[in-house]
């Protein structure tokens, strides 16, 4: 186990986490988002997102194949189910609509792997239970929880083989912080090869190993429907469109792994209205569109009823810009240009437009962009000083906002960490703070509130205790020596995790509650977990389930369950 990174590859990786390729579609001047639809409209508004099931007459089939698994989607539980049925020597076909695998997300939660037990870090499997369902205020289904729960560490340590082997990496455990105060439990189950982000990750070394084994994955196939007995219980087989024509596969059972919705703004506004008032970057695989998802509900499948986005506070904007769509339908986008400014989630005081500190900065990442949606604007301004580096250390972050605070402690200054949002004017900084008042663009009353704001907190940083809000001590910083560094932010929304209404098999539940029989969905596009919030405290939870549940089905269709 290693915990040793160079400076360099910290750098590397804020750079890449802060340049996303959407940004050349977005544009930097600000403009009114388009207003999303209301949760309490008609039925025919919000459901006009689903459509009607497309029809493919038989005589437009061009062939057909026959399996016993079909995978569809080459990503986390797509691959570690096509890799455990390559280990265990089913016979099954994996399609994908893109050209390459889906980009790897190296967090991975784990139980209790031999790595944690070597650390001292065994984790409470029934507190984290717990916990993870007091974030969804008790909508997840412990059956389907206690699958990652019980089988993560076996199948992280059967991921860990095949990527030491592929590549020499080594792991890195993170351990968590204690954030008993917090109100919040932090298990220790994060994992990652490092060097991370560079190299062969660990979707590759899947594909690697899947058709070195003699496999194809077959790409360009574009999911059209499945095929079912149109009566909510029974799935047998898919049709797929590609540059040949259509395809049908034929399957004793179908995985769904096809990812989430966030890429589909239509289905974003009806089913989750708060992720338009206080998201201002897509950080989301533009290839996540729900469609997984509306072919299933097509073939009588539920869905989860409470909406669940993973939004990141780290949507870095320019003075003006509102959270919310630009744009139109299908061809709408969040107006940042940064998809992810890591620095956001360190937790400096945040003001609204008014110039007023609104809530506690220390929570999970969400927290400060939906108490956001309910200020002007959806976003919220972070201000800090030239004491950051001090400040960050302390901090202690926990998850992926480390990626500030590890390269801070090896020397990193806050210039290079933020180069991306500092030379194109995003960032401010400035010699004084009414300068970075006029800078971030505060003016008339606004500008007066601000700058009583600042003097407020550095009373609160003296004093040692958030009167306020009920920030913890060691988390206040003082706003005093310069040079003084402002920015707006909105939320980043990375992907959904609703989805399809599963049980602890992964099969597919109808809308009586009722198994579809062939039918199995994994990762983003499955539910019964999560419900209003990401679970952010448990890191990696989210690539640790979808691997785990991937690995699961092949398993329990080889009979090796």
């Amino acid at each position: 186990m290693t915990k040793d990174f160079s400076r360099r590859s910290f750098l590397g990786l804020g750079a890449a986490a802060t340049l996303g390729s959407v940004a050349a579609l977005a544009g930097c001047t600000p403009q009114t988002p388009s207003a999303a639809l209301s949760d309490t409209g008609d039925s025919e508004s919000n459901s006009s997102w689903l459509g009607a099931e497309p029809t493919v007459e038989e005589s437009e089939i061009t062939s057909a194949q026959d399996t016993d698994l079909l995978i569809i989607g080459a990503g986390c539980a797509g691959l570690a189910a096509a890799a455990t049925a390559t280990d265990l020597g089913l016979d099954f076909i994996v399609c994908d609509k893109n050209t390459a695998v889906q980009d790897t997300r190296e967090y991975f939660g784990a139980v209790n792997t031999k790595y944690t037990k070597e650390a001292g870090q065994e984790v409470d499997k029934i507190r984290t239970m717990n916990e993870i369902a007091r974030y969804s205020n008790g909508r997840t289904n412990r059956s389907v929880l206690k699958v990652w729960l019980d089988e993560s560490a076996e199948c992280f340590e059967w991921v860990d083989d095949l990527v030491q082997k592929a590549t020499g990496k080594t792991v890195y455990l993170e351990i968590a912080p204690d954030l008993t105060d917090h109100g919040y439990f932090a298990p220790t189950v994060n994992h990652m090869h490092a060097p991370y982000y560079t190299g062969d990750l660990r979707n590759n070394v899947y594909q690697q190993y899947i058709e070195g084994a003699g496999h194809t994955i077959y790409f360009e196939h574009e999911l059209v429907k499945l095929v079912h007995d149109g009566e909510g219980t029974k799935v047998t087989g898919a049709i797929f469109k590609t540059k040949d024509g259509y395809v049908q596969i034929n399957a004793a059972n179908v995985l769904l792994a096809t990812g989430g919705y966030a890429a589909n703004p239509t289905m974003i506004e009806a089913l989750q209205p708060n992720v338009p008032r206080c998201v201002t970057a897509n950080s989301y695989s533009m290839m996540c569109d729900g469609s997984g998802i509306k072919t299933a509900l097509w073939a009588g499948a539920a869905m989860d009823e409470v909406p669940c986005p993973m939004i990141f506070n780290r949507g870095a904007v320019d003075v003006g810009v509102d959270a919310g769509y630009i744009g139109e339908g299908e061809d709408a986008i969040f107006p940042g240009t940064i998809f992810q400014l890591n620095m956001g989630s360190q937790p400096f005081m945040a003001v609204n437009r008014n110039g007023v500190r609104f809530t506690n900065e220390s929570l999970p990442y969400d927290n400060i962009c939906n108490a956001s949606a309910m200020q002007p604007g959806g976003v919220f301004c972070q201000v800090f000083d030239g004491n950051a580096p001090a400040d960050i250390d302390r901090f202690a972050q926990a998850g992926c906002a480390r990626l500030t605070t590890d390269p801070i402690r090896q020397g990193a200054t806050i210039d290079e960490l933020c180069a991306t949002a500092l030379e194109p004017g995003v960032m401010k900084k400035a010699d004084t703070i009414e300068e970075l008042a006029d800078m971030l663009g505060f003016a008339g009353e606004a500008k007066q509130n601000f700058l009583a704001q600042v003097d407020r907190y550095n009373e609160l940083f003296d004093a040692q205790a958030d009167e306020d809000f009920g920030k913890e001590a060691y988390r206040l910083s003082a706003i005093r020596q310069a040079p003084f560094y402002g920015c707006w932010y909105g939320g980043s929304l990375l992907t959904t995790i609703d989805g399809l209404t599963i049980n602890e098999e992964m099969q597919v539940l109808n809308t009586e509650g009722a198994v579809i029989e062939g039918l199995y969905a994994a990762g983003d596009c499955s539910g019964s977990l999560f419900a209003g919030t990401y679970p952010e405290y448990v890191v990696g939870l989210a690539c640790g389930r979808s691997s785990t549940q991937g690995r699961h089905i092949a398993r329990r269709l080889a009979g090796d369950l």
